[in-house]
């Protein structure tokens, strides 16, 4: 009896712990994984009526492995290393041909794949569009004409500009740990009321001093465009972005509770492959799709420019959510090794998803498999 009654305790806190505190759902879920997009309610996406298609090959062009990325691999076949590697979706597109598209570990082209933080760029985007459209003033707003709260925080707020957020320059203290349950990236991650943490956030450093990539800045972004446009995020993505580029099918987008929920900003798109790079198309033709301008040109070109010293982890240089490298190319990069790589000089996108990046440097991957078409 008394062994029941422990094993019944056991599960009810657990069961406690796991619906009231992210720390129980890091360590019951453990590192975010592909299977993600599952674990967390979502909100949907909606496709048009029009899909847009790429050119399909009778054949797939024959690409190698890059020559800087063949030491110690026992093959240089691209889809052996591809597979070898925790790839899930590869696609490789050029003037609007489809080169190269495997899928790997039972996924195929209609595999829903969480993005992580490849979102930031369609956040990005959407702050274009609704400073376009006269919603958002400029880039240079303080973020607290749209989220007047935080001044209940620190008035040092009032400082931080729109563009501040987009350049991970807002000086805002976050910690983004992922593999720390306490850190503030587990909480905004795993928790269920983002509105109620960013009433807790503090100040560290003056704005624009230092780079400093926190997800906290995008997931401001997100509320500031939803309040500025007056609608879901989600809902003004489907009618600025996900209809206008005929993505083949609807995706979701991950929020921290199901009724009344916030968009995690930050990160979550869940879609297929070949959607993703549409986005990725769209930034080629400067922010212009059949003759439509999208987002704005000025817009895509500034963000697809090195404007100040941040650098990521890796050193490559980061504005607007992309980062950006010394030869025009760009791309958009979540956990586990997802991209949205962009070559605008050879008209080339590649697009990876993967359940682990395993130790690969796939930008540079990306570029030299690029130079070698």
């Amino acid at each position: 009896m008394l062994r029941h009654y422990r094993g019944t305790l056991i599960l009810l806190t657990l069961t406690f712990t796991l619906s009231a505190c992210h720390v129980g759902r890091y360590f019951y879920w453990n590192f975010a994984d592909a299977r993600d997009y599952k674990k967390f309610p979502s909100v949907e996406i909606e496709k048009g009526e029009q899909p847009f298609y790429f050119y399909e090959s009778d054949h797939q062009v024959d690409i190698s492995v890059p020559d800087s990325c063949i030491a110690g691999e026992e093959t240089d076949h691209l889809a052996t290393f591809l597979d070898k590697h925790k790839t899930l979706a590869f696609l490789v597109i050029r003037n609007d041909s489809v080169l190269f598209e495997e899928y790997f570990s039972e996924y195929d082209e209609s595999s829903v794949i969480p993005s992580f933080s490849v979102s930031k760029v369609f956040v990005s985007a959407l702050t274009g569009i609704a400073i376009d459209e006269g919603k958002i003033s400029s880039c240079e707003d303080p973020i607290t004409k749209y989220l007047p709260e935080l001044l209940d925080n620190d008035l040092r707020f009032a400082y931080i500009t729109i563009e501040d957020l987009l350049n991970m320059r807002s000086g805002i203290r976050f910690n983004e740990g992922y593999a720390n349950p306490f850190a503030d990236m587990a909480k905004y991650y795993y928790g269920r009321n983002l509105r109620k943490y960013i009433s807790k956030l503090k100040i560290e450093n003056p704005p624009d001093q230092t780079y400093n990539y926190i997800s906290v800045n995008s997931l401001l972004l997100t509320m500031i465009i939803e309040r500025a446009v007056e609608m879901p995020l989600n809902i003004y993505l489907s009618e600025k972005i996900w209809q206008p580029l005929g993505m083949e099918f609807d995706a979701t987008w991950n929020t921290d509770k199901k009724h009344d929920g916030q968009i995690k900003g930050f990160c979550c798109i869940n879609g297929r492959a070949r959607d993703f790079a549409k986005f990725g198309r769209l930034y080629i033709n400067n922010g212009n799709w059949g003759g439509k301008q999208i987002v704005p040109e000025d817009w895509v070109k500034k963000s697809l420019s090195i404007t100040n010293n941040s650098l990521d982890s890796q050193g490559y240089p980061y504005h607007y959510h992309w980062r950006v490298l010394e030869d025009g190319s760009a791309f958009a990069k979540g956990v586990l090794g997802q991209y949205i790589f962009i070559n605008p000089r050879k008209n080339i996108i590649i697009v990876r998803m993967g359940k682990k990046s395993d130790g690969v440097n796939w930008a540079a991957f990306f570029t030299q498999l690029g130079n070698d078409l």
